[in-house]
């Protein structure tokens, strides 16, 4: 499937009639799989993948992904708390930075925040959400999603041959959405929809 051409007469045609280019933000914590995530939708390498223990994303980075849409690659938290203040700045002044005079509010439309589907410890995305997100950007304009759900059981009933989990892992992926729902309105405050799960490496449920 060409992602570009994904309702892209009904997105350009609102974006003309708006005059902007929607504009999400892809965040989450280092590791989670946000440039992978980037380089799966574009088909292509237009985000660089942290190899080892070090982050490759450092600066915000911007993706044209057609005329009417654009997507950012941002620094993910958990690098140490320096690093996290550094970055922390840097997500809150992309979701300040507007237009200019003519325009009210800031240009990000949405924030997708990407969760590691093999970590259980979900602190620093209750701190990326409760700190920076939630006071400086509308709620319902939040979605979560849930990558690496080829590893969320360890590497378990994975299907490598079809790409895709088997019922077992299946079912496993639906409860830790519900769960992550559940959490997240627990530690934060939103009510997010039910979380997308996928894989970025093997371009499953993009």
């Amino acid at each position: 499937m060409m992602y570009k051409n994904y309702r892209y007469s009904e997105l350009s045609q609102k974006s003309e009639e708006v005059g902007i280019i929607f504009d999400v933000m892809v965040t989450g914590v280092t590791g989670a799989g946000k440039s992978t995530t980037l380089n799966t939708i574009f088909q292509k390498e237009v985000a660089k993948v942290g190899k080892g223990v070090d982050p490759e994303t450092m600066e915000l980075n911007s993706y044209l992904f057609n005329n009417c849409f654009r997507l950012w690659d941002t620094p993910g938290l958990g690098d140490g708390i320096e690093k996290d203040k550094q970055h922390s700045k840097k997500l809150i002044d992309l979701l300040y930075k507007d237009y200019g005079k003519e325009k009210k509010y800031g240009f990000i439309d949405m924030v997708l925040v990407i969760i590691e589907g093999s970590n259980r410890d979900m602190g620093t995305t209750y701190k990326l959400l409760n700190d920076i997100i939630v006071p400086n950007f509308q709620k319902d304009r939040v979605l979560v999603a849930i990558n690496q759900a080829d590893v969320a059981m360890k590497g378990r009933y994975w299907n490598y041959k079809n790409n895709k989990p088997e019922p077992k892992l299946l079912d496993f992926l639906e409860n830790k959405a519900i769960s992550i729902q559940k959490r997240v309105k627990e530690a934060t405050g939103i009510d997010i929809i039910k979380p997308a799960y996928y894989s970025a490496e093997y371009n499953y449920n993009i």
